[in-house]
């Protein structure tokens, strides 16, 4: 697997019952706080393993840091916190590469291991599963609103909980279950990452708005104009695109919202109406942030059409 579907990670064959899944993602900073921002950047990185439905197995280190602006105890720091949040995941980070750069920049190359006959794919979904969302929705949205000041304590630290949280348990859980396809939703929002997948499939699908979890907080930044240049840039694209139909009852913030670019977001999951109940079980017992259906994959169509109702 490469480039063809734009998958999460590439997949290469080693033999019939192995083959390694291996991927590559960097972040600008987010939020003040270096450490957090390291664990943010980790737990960002290594998502695209578990999308994939593989295990990881080891990370490098990847940076860009202004050594002539900041001292070397914040790359330290950025360094520590991704550390810390691939121990949590029983990841070890075994070497990297550092350069010199304007703006700090972080992530991992992580490596795994999948059987060729498990890969999760986002290009895999069928008509009548059900699509299941486990982290909520606005990260982008509140960073920005950070960076004004127009966010609360309360208001980003929640935020700061949803990208710091690993999605193994949710990885782990859709393994063990059986799934039809899934993805990470990052940085094109979640109808950017569906339809990805709709198109991949060649099928169509259906979101309820009422249905997305959304951060506390984030639907009221998002009417004041707090949104993010990326954020509008996935809105424009989607809507030039014509691949989405949106309910008129809408407004502009709410559909902006479902296409709020996030960072370290949860899995969208496709799953077999039949194992949809399992699934959200075994969800709950893994303490994923979120575990809502939030539609449907309602029939064939080349095309990938999403109809989002209120």
């Amino acid at each position: 697997m490469g480039t063809e579907t734009a998958d999460d990670a590439a997949v290469y064959q080693l033999d019939p019952e192995t083959a390694i899944v291996s991927t590559i993602d960097f972040i600008t900073p987010v939020v003040d706080d270096p450490f957090v921002y390291g664990q943010v950047a980790a737990a960002n990185s290594l998502s695209d393993v578990w999308a994939m439905g593989a295990r990881p197995l080891f990370a490098l280190n990847l940076a860009g840091f202004p050594s002539d602006v900041l001292p070397p105890e914040v790359l330290g720091e950025i360094l520590r916190g991704g550390a810390s949040k691939a121990a949590e995941a029983g990841v070890p980070i075994v070497g990297g590469h550092t350069v010199k750069d304007d703006e700090p920049k972080y992530g991992l190359a992580v490596n795994g291991i999948v059987h060729p006959q498990r890969i999760i794919r986002n290009s895999s979904a069928k008509p009548g599963d059900a699509l299941v969302l486990t982290k909520p929705l606005g990260v982008g949205v509140i960073t920005t609103g950070i960076k004004r000041d127009l966010a609360s304590a309360a208001v980003a630290a929640k935020a700061v909980e949803a990208m710091t949280a690993l999605n193994r348990g949710a990885g782990e859980a859709m393994t063990a279950i059986g799934v039809s396809a899934a993805t990470d939703v990052t940085g094109f929002g979640l109808l950017g990452h569906l339809s990805e997948m709709t198109v991949g499939s060649h099928v169509s699908a259906e979101v309820s708005f009422a249905s997305v979890p959304i951060i506390g907080g984030a639907a009221e930044l998002a009417e004041a104009g707090c949104v993010p240049g990326g954020s509008q840039d996935n809105y424009d694209f989607l809507t030039s695109s014509r691949t989405i139909s949106w309910d008129e009852r809408l407004s502009q913030s709410q559909r902006l919202l479902l296409a709020d670019a996030q960072t370290s977001g949860g899995l969208l999951i496709a799953v077999p109406e039949a194992r949809l109940e399992e699934l959200l079980a075994a969800l709950k017992s893994a303490v994923t942030l979120s575990a809502a259906v939030i539609g449907r994959v309602t029939g064939s169509d080349a095309g990938g059409a999403i109809q989002v109702t209120a």
